[in-house]
C-alpha cells in the first residue's frame, strides 16, 4: 500500500507555470506586414514574444505563445511549433503559436520565401530564425513555479471593436469599415456583431499572480504604413499592466477599430486607454479556483481549398512570375502558391484547446471571423476564450453565409472555401467537449 502510494505522488506532480518573454523587434530594412508595407525604418516601441509553460500535474508540457508579429503561416508555423517544443521538452501538436497581427510588424512563411526564391521582400529569413532561436532560449531558460490556482474574469471594452462588414440593400456588404474610417457616413454605422467582452485568466502561485492572459477581437492597428515598427495600441496596453501579461487577438477578421478611430497618431494612445482600462477591470473581476487538472485536447482538420479559375495553380504560378507586377503582389501570390500545394498535399492543421480549471481556451488558425469565437462560447457552459491568428496559410476565414454577401474579407485574400464553416464549428465542439487526441 504505502509503495502503491508513493507512486501515485511521484507520477503526480504538482501543476507548474513557467512565463517568457523574448525581444523579436526587426533591424532597418526589414520586411514589414509580410512586404505589403513600408519597410522597417524606426522603432516607434519594440516587438515581444510572450508566453507560458504549463506543466500539468501528468503529461507533456503545454506551450502558449503569442507574437508581436503580423502573421506565422505554412511552413514557419511548423518550424516555430517545433522549436519551441524541443525547447519545453513536448511535442508540436501542444505548442500554440499565434501573432496578435499589427501591421508595423514582420510576418513569416517560409514556404513561400522558398517558392517566391527572393529574401527580403515577405520577411528577412535572418532575422526571422534569429527571434525564433531568442524565443526558444527565453523558454529552456524560464523559470516554473507552483501553479496552485487559476482565475477568470472578463470585462466589457468600451469603445474598441466595430464590424468592418456594413451590409447595404439584399444583404450585400455596401462599405468595408477598415482599420480607420473617415470621410464616410458608414463610419457612424452601428457596431454590429462583435464580441464586446476581454477575457482575462491569472496563474497564481498561493497568493501571487504570476501571469496572466488576455483575449480580445479586434484588428489590432490604429494606423500603420510608414515604417514605425510598432505592437500598436494592444501592445501599449498590455506594457501598462503592472503583471506579467500575454495579449492574444480574437477572431477578428471581419473585427477592427474603424467606427472609434479616425486614423490620427494620437488616437493609438486613446484606443490603448481603453483596451488598458479593461484589462483592469477584467483582471478585478476574476474568481480564483483550485487548480484540479490541466488538459489539452486536438484534432486535425483538412481546410477545403477555395474554388474558380482564380485560385487555380496556372493562374497563381503566372502571377508570381510576372516580372512587370510590383514585388509585393508577387510575394502574395507565392504564399497563395503555398497554401494550395500544401492543401493539396493532404496538411492538417491542428485545432487545439486547453482546458484549465473552470475555462476553456481555444486555438485556431487565420483571420477567423467573430461568428466562430460567439459560437464557441455557446457551446459551454463554463467561460470560453479564443485564440486566432495561428497557422496564417488560409487567410481569412468567413462564414458560410459571409461568402454571399461580397466584401475584402471574403474576396481574394481568403483561401477556402464555404464549407470551412461546417468543418471548424465541429473542431471547436469536439475539443471543447474533450473528444480529440
Amino acid at each position: 500500500m504505502l509503495r502503491r502510494t508513493f507512486l501515485a505522488l511521484a507520477i503526480r506532480r504538482p501543476s507548474r507555470v513557467a512565463p517568457f518573454e523574448a525581444d523579436i523587434t526587426p533591424p532597418p530594412g526589414a520586411p514589414l506586414c509580410l512586404g505589403l508595407v513600408k519597410p522597417a525604418g524606426t522603432v516607434a516601441d519594440p516587438l515581444r514574444a510572450r508566453g507560458v509553460v504549463l506543466y500539468p500535474g501528468r503529461g507533456r508540457p503545454i506551450v502558449l505563445c503569442a507574437l508581436d508579429w503580423v502573421a506565422i503561416g505554412n511552413g514557419s508555423q511548423d518550424q516555430w511549433k517545433a522549436a519551441l517544443a524541443r525547447a519545453a521538452g513536448t511535442e508540436p501538436v501542444r505548442v500554440a503559436v499565434h501573432t496578435v497581427h499589427q501591421h508595423d510588424a514582420p510576418g513569416v512563411d517560409s514556404s513561400a520565401a522558398t517558392l517566391l526564391g527572393m529574401d527580403g521582400v515577405l520577411q528577412s529569413s535572418a532575422h526571422a530564425r534569429a527571434s525564433m532561436a531568442r524565443v526558444a532560449a527565453a523558454v529552456r531558460a524560464a523559470r516554473p513555479r507552483t501553479l496552485t490556482h487559476v482565475s477568470v474574469g472578463e470585462a466589457r471594452v468600451d469603445r474598441v471593436a466595430s464590424n468592418r462588414r456594413i451590409l447595404g440593400a439584399g444583404g450585400r456588404v455596401a462599405f468595408v469599415r477598415y482599420t480607420a474610417c473617415r470621410d464616410s457616413p458608414h463610419c457612424a454605422a452601428p457596431e454590429g456583431v462583435i464580441d464586446p467582452m476581454l477575457k482575462s485568466i491569472g496563474f497564481w502561485d498561493g497568493a501571487e499572480r504570476v501571469a496572466g492572459l488576455c483575449y480580445y477581437a479586434t484588428h489590432p492597428m490604429s494606423h500603420y504604413g510608414k515604417g514605425a515598427v510598432s505592437a500598436d495600441f494592444p501592445g501599449m496596453a498590455r506594457a501598462s499592466q503592472e503583471e506579467f501579461t500575454v495579449y492574444f487577438t480574437g477572431a477578428a477578421g471581419n473585427i477592427g477599430a474603424g467606427k472609434y478611430n479616425d486614423g490620427a497618431p494620437e488616437t493609438r494612445k486613446v484606443l490603448a486607454g481603453r483596451l488598458a482600462a479593461a484589462m483592469q477591470a477584467a483582471r478585478a473581476a476574476e474568481r480564483r479556483h483550485p487548480v484540479d487538472a490541466i488538459r489539452w485536447s486536438a484534432v486535425s482538420v483538412r481546410l477545403p481549398h477555395r474554388e474558380g479559375s482564380e485560385f487555380g495553380e496556372e493562374a497563381i504560378v503566372a502571377a508570381m512570375r510576372d516580372t512587370r507586377s510590383e514585388l509585393k503582389f508577387r510575394a502574395n501570390a507565392a504564399r497563395y502558391l503555398a497554401w494550395l500545394r500544401l492543401t493539396k498535399a493532404g496538411r492538417a492543421i491542428p485545432v487545439t484547446c486547453l482546458h484549465l480549471g473552470p475555462a476553456h481556451v481555444l486555438h485556431l488558425p487565420g483571420e477567423l471571423f467573430v461568428e466562430y469565437q460567439l459560437a464557441a462560447q455557446k457551446e459551454a457552459a463554463e467561460p470560453v476564450a479564443l485564440a486566432a491568428y495561428g497557422d496564417y496559410g488560409p487567410m481569412y476565414i468567413g462564414t458560410a453565409k459571409a461568402y454571399t454577401e461580397g466584401g475584402y474579407e471574403t474576396g481574394p485574400v481568403s483561401r477556402v472555401a464555404p464549407a470551412v464553416e461546417e468543418i471548424l464549428l465541429e473542431a471547436q465542439r469536439r475539443v471543447l467537449r474533450r473528444t480529440g487526441s
